[in-house]
């Protein structure tokens, strides 16, 4: 009896039903743009995370980079040039620790120690200037005269920089090239900031390969200097093999040259030690747990997480993830709270157009208990149709911003670190030997849906359905048969 006057009900009723069900749907949709929107978001700024210190990575063990004193010595580059040979290519690499103070490689095992730690590895950030070019003759020859033939220096003293990096006059004519190399830890190569790219020419290294005269060139830096496998690059006059070619996921790469980590601490005369330990938590959810751990345990240095990192994100990522957790949290709160409202005032209208049958079913013998049942069925029932609906249109939503992929904007800041560039102030997680703090990288947004989301719209749905019925519910429980019977007069 229950189910049949339900269907009659609600076929005789479809225009109200279908009001009530359309507010629904439009509080349910709206949920489930924003949340897959969220979500996008967040995925998005992983992305970005991900492009700065490679996968795997929970957090990062650094020391801070000691400020330089105004009086601190220059970078010094020694040439040979002496008579007839002053017109002959000169050159000289100057390499150089990058970003972060050394710390020693014993303490990569201590970190490994601490409660946690599922698995950690160390690397070396360089940062190589690479002078070259050669002394005009007849001005070298002067100014031995003056000055002698061995040069120390950018050039010849009085030269002059271009912005292009070219050093002229004084008698000389040099270039000047900067590049990044990332010493890595050939024995672990699933974790560390190589894990963000893909080999995609090539091979990466081998674990045998801890000491051998090989690298992995980034695939921006191999176009620009038009390396390919087989060919060398020297550092420090020492030739490497270009074994592989590494292409980043998303963003920038974390160094322009990959070699083992003994050769580069051998080229920059940092034997046993390290700039940056890569940490990979046993267990995600305690990666806080495990940072105050490190902090406590090995003083002297910063642990950076990624939350950390995700807290200095800015630009229009940061903007849109702002107005979809904040504005579109509170605007689908909004929108929920009057469809349920709005639900329940037409579902008690639609009751009290109604007393005249309310009134002769509780006559013949109904109680207002049953008549109460009968209303919130019906009430849940056009709540079920209203979650169908807004689950629908929900899900177009979310296909439409996907579909569209609109392109974001993001910046990782400084987080009291330079962000694997360099300079005082702490551990920044960012790339071993990123240029600068802020580099815009561009991430495409998508708005994937959650089954949890769809299980939130149904939980929403069967709640508005409810609210309504417990309005209807409340308006057919004060009716009495004397009320039909007045409504007949």
């Amino acid at each position: 009896m229950f189910f049949t006057y339900l269907r009659r009900e609600l076929r005789r009723r479809r225009k109200a039903a279908l009001v009530v069900a359309s507010g629904l749907a439009l509080g349910i949709a709206l949920v489930i743009v924003v949340s897959s929107v969220s979500s996008g978001m967040e995925k998005a700024q992983g992305k970005v995370l991900q492009s700065l210190y490679g996968l795997g990575t929970d957090m990062t063990v650094t020391k801070a980079a000691q400020a330089q004193s105004s009086t601190g010595e220059r970078p010094r580059f020694q040439f040979d040039a002496r008579g007839s040979d002053s017109d002959e290519e000169q050159s000289s690499d100057r390499v150089m620790v990058q970003g972060f103070q050394t710390l020693a490689t014993s303490t990569v095992s201590k970190v490994g120690d601490q409660k946690g730690v599922s698995d950690v590895v160390g690397g070396l950030s360089l940062q190589v200037v690479k002078v070259s070019g050669q002394f005009r003759q007849g001005q070298f020859q002067q100014d031995q005269q003056s000055g002698g033939g061995n040069q120390q220096g950018g050039g010849r003293p009085g030269a002059q920089q271009s912005p292009e990096g070219r050093v002229e006059g004084g008698g000389a004519d040099f270039d000047v090239n900067n590049y990044s190399v990332y010493g890595t830890d050939v024995t672990k190569p699933a974790l560390g900031p190589l894990t963000s790219s893909k080999i995609t020419s090539g091979r990466t290294f081998k674990s045998s390969e801890t000491n051998a005269k090989v690298v992995v060139a980034d695939k921006s830096y191999a176009k620009e200097k038009k390396l390919v496998l087989g060919d060398t690059v020297t550092i420090k006059s020492v030739k490497y093999k270009v074994i592989g070619i590494a292409t980043p996921d998303s963003g920038d790469a974390a160094a322009n040259l990959y070699i083992p980590l003994k050769q580069a601490q051998t080229l920059s005369d940092s034997k046993n030690k390290v700039t940056t330990i890569y940490v990979k938590a046993s267990d995600s959810q305690q990666i806080s747990a495990v940072k105050s751990t490190i902090q406590k345990n090995i003083s002297g240095t910063t642990v950076t997480t990624s939350a950390d990192l995700a807290d200095t994100v800015s630009g229009s990522l940061s903007t849109a993830s702002d107005l979809a957790s904040n504005v579109g949290k509170w605007l689908s709160i909004a929108v929920l709270v009057a469809a349920f409202l709005v639900a329940g005032l037409l579902t008690s209208s639609a009751v009290s157009r109604r007393v005249r049958e309310f009134g002769t079913l509780k006559a013949l013998g109904w109680k207002s208990g049953r008549v109460t049942r009968q209303v919130v069925g019906e009430a849940v029932v056009n709540g079920l149709v209203g979650g169908a609906l807004g689950i629908a249109l929900g899900l177009g939503g979310a296909y439409v911003v996907t579909a569209i992929s609109p392109t974001l904007q993001a910046e990782v800041g400084s987080t009291g670190a330079a962000v694997g560039g360099g300079g005082p102030g702490g551990g920044g997680m960012g790339g071993p030997a990123r240029q600068t703090a802020s580099k815009a990288l561009d991430v495409a947004l998508t708005a994937p849906v959650a089954l949890s989301t769809i299980a939130l719209a149904v939980g929403l749905a069967v709640t508005g359905g409810l609210i309504a019925g417990a309005f209807g519910g409340w308006r057919a429980s004060r009716l009495r048969p004397a009320d039909a019977l007045r409504r007949v007069e």
